[in-house]
């Protein structure tokens, strides 16, 4: 039997993001289970089942060797982060438990091109964002891409270098999906700005008619929630202003595929004895490991 995957969730205070990750995990469990593979998951804080129940449910099923990945978009193995901090608490508890870290999702090609399918869907087909005594029955002008501006919001980090990942994923995003709109711009939920706010008041001074306001979120929930109040907030002082909204990307069977590969780029890794992301992590050096916010 092949090493379990171990998914791990941030965790919120939202019952919306908490069942879509339970959905995406009993997705992986049905497209892994031909191949006798285990599939848990868990939150670090604020939800339930925490990391710490997954763990203890893995060795009580015998499962003292797992693959362990990180289910945000800017989750990072890097010393210092929270992933590394949580699972090396597990492994002074659980002293048998070896696991290996997988590589986090991030900008994967795929994941970049569902995010334009979730654009074009806003653009199409998702109502723009107006008050109740904005709205009149008159027949707007078309708007083309070329006069369509995007705003790439990120959730928002204390480090810089997660901050900047997500003006790289803007600038990816723009040259392979959004070439023939008008600019791609990065805004942030908290913790960094600009704001989505202000993302939205740069595409307006840049001429845009429409703004259309895709997250660089994996689920739906609390985050998703903040974007929308935020841009809805900007759209009621800004009538003139076609702003929409995009879905996050979700359960889908395209994100399954990406976390099946990392999955199966871990488990080649540890064969190889490669070092790196998809190395065994050793408790020793992960012990000494405080914990911080997630990035």
């Amino acid at each position: 039997m092949k090493p379990p995957l171990l998914l791990v969730g941030q965790g919120a205070d939202d019952d919306s993001g908490t069942a879509e990750f339970g959905r995406f995990v009993h997705r992986l469990r049905c497209r892994l289970d031909h191949g006798a593979t285990d599939v848990a998951g868990g939150y670090l804080e604020r939800a339930r089942p925490r990391l710490s129940d997954a763990v203890t449910s893995l060795l009580a099923k015998g499962h003292h060797r797992m693959i362990t990945l990180p289910l945000a978009m800017n989750a990072t193995w890097e010393p210092g982060a929270e992933m590394p901090a949580a699972m090396a608490l597990e492994q002074r508890l659980h002293p048998t438990l070896a696991f290996t870290g997988a590589r986090p999702i991030g900008p994967d090609p795929r994941v970049l091109a569902l995010m334009a399918d979730r654009l074009a869907d806003a653009a199409t087909e998702v109502p723009r964002l107006r008050v109740v005594s904005a709205v009149t029955d008159e027949e707007p002008e078309p708007v083309t891409p070329a006069q369509t501006a995007v705003v790439l919001v990120g959730d928002g980090s204390t480090d810089a270098a997660a901050n900047a990942e997500v003006h790289r994923v803007s600038r990816l995003f723009w040259e392979l999906h959004a070439y023939d709109h008008l600019t791609v711009e990065t805004a942030f939920v908290s913790l960094t700005p600009p704001g989505v706010a202000g993302g939205l008041e740069r595409c307006r001074r840049l001429g845009a008619r429409r703004v259309i306001v895709v997250p660089y979120l994996l689920f739906a929930g609390g985050l998703l929630d903040r974007v929308w109040a935020q841009a809805l907030a900007y759209a009621a002082g800004h009538p003139e202003l076609d702003i929409r909204c995009a879905e996050v990307i979700g359960d889908c069977e395209a994100l399954a595929d990406v976390v099946i590969d990392r999955y199966e780029e871990a488990l080649g890794g540890e064969a190889a004895g490669l070092t790196g992301p998809v190395a065994r992590v050793a408790p020793r050096r992960l012990a000494a490991v405080r914990p911080t916010a997630m990035r």
